[in-house]
C-alpha cells in the first residue's frame, strides 16, 4: 500500500473512515499528512498501526492496547514494553491463580464436608477451628465478613459463628485467591456468583470458559507481537 485515504485503512477492518479518524486523533496512529485541500493522507505506516492497535485490544484491552500504541508512535518503546510486561504478568498471576482454584474445587468435590469442629452442630467449624484450617487468624475470617465473601450463621444461645460445608468451600477459595492478588471486593463477587449458580460444578464450568478466555488471551498476545514488529521494521525504514 502506498498513499490511501482514511476510507481505504477502514474497509480493510469493517471499521468507519471517523474511527480512524478518531484512532489518529488518540495517538494511536502517527499523524498523517494533508493534501493542499486538507484531506487526509495515510501510508503503509498508518496501516500497519492500526493493524497492530487492533490486534492489541484482544491482547490487552482497549485502555492498555492505546497507551501501548501512543508509547510507540512517540517513539518511547521503553515505555510500552513495560506495559506489555504488565499484561503478560497479570495473565500469568491469572493462570496460576486458575490452577489454585480448579486444585481447590477438586479438593472440595471430593470431601463430603468439612472436618467436624467442636461447635456443637455437627459438620461445621468455629471461627477458631476455620481459622487453623487454612493458617490465617481469626481476624482475616472477620475482614473477609465484613466484606461479604464469609456469611457464617450464628448460635441461638452463645451467638458465635457456626461455620458450614458452604462457608468452608467459600473461604477455601477466598483464601486462594487472596494468595493470587486478587482484592477482596473481586474474591466477593466471586463467592457471590458461586452461591448463585449453585455450588462447585457450576464453578467447574466457569473455570473451563476461564481456562479458554486466557488461552485467547495468550494467542493474541503472540499476534499482537508480530503486528507490533511490522509497525516498528517500518518506521525505523
Amino acid at each position: 500500500m502506498g498513499r490511501s485515504r482514511p476510507a481505504d485503512l477502514a474497509r480493510e477492518h469493517g471499521l468507519s473512515t471517523q474511527a480512524v479518524r478518531n484512532y489518529e486523533r488518540s495517538g494511536f496512529l502517527p499523524p498523517a499528512e494533508r493534501t493542499p485541500s486538507g484531506y487526509r493522507i495515510y501510508t503503509e505506516v498508518h496501516a500497519a498501526a492500526l493493524r497492530a492497535f487492533l490486534a492489541l485490544v484482544p491482547a490487552y484491552g482497549h485502555a492498555a492496547a492505546g497507551r501501548i500504541m501512543n508509547a510507540f508512535v512517540e517513539g518511547n518503546a521503553e515505555a510500552a514494553l513495560v506495559l506489555i510486561d504488565q499484561g503478560h504478568d497479570q495473565l500469568l498471576r491469572d493462570r496460576d491463580t486458575l490452577r489454585a482454584v480448579r486444585a481447590a474445587v477438586a479438593h472440595l468435590t471430593a470431601e463430603s464436608g468439612p472436618t467436624p469442629g467442636r461447635s456443637g452442630h455437627p459438620g461445621t467449624l468455629t471461627i477458631g477451628e476455620l481459622a487453623r484450617r487454612l493458617r490465617v487468624t481469626p481476624a482475616t475470617l472477620r475482614n473477609w465478613e465484613e466484606a461479604g465473601i464469609l456469611c457464617p450463621a450464628r448460635d441461638p444461645l452463645t451467638r458465635y459463628r457456626v461455620f458450614t460445608a458452604a462457608d468452608v468451600r467459600d473461604a477455601e477459595l477466598a483464601h486462594l485467591l487472596r494468595r493470587g492478588g486478587y482484592p477482596l471486593e473481586h474474591i466477593a463477587e466471586v463467592v457471590r456468583q458461586i452461591r448463585s449458580a449453585g455450588g462447585t460444578e457450576a464453578l467447574s464450568a466457569a473455570l473451563v470458559s476461564w481456562q479458554r478466555r486466557l488461552t485467547a488471551q495468550g494467542l493474541a498476545m503472540l499476534d499482537a507481537a508480530a503486528r507490533l514488529s511490522d509497525y516498528r521494521r517500518l518506521t525505523m525504514q
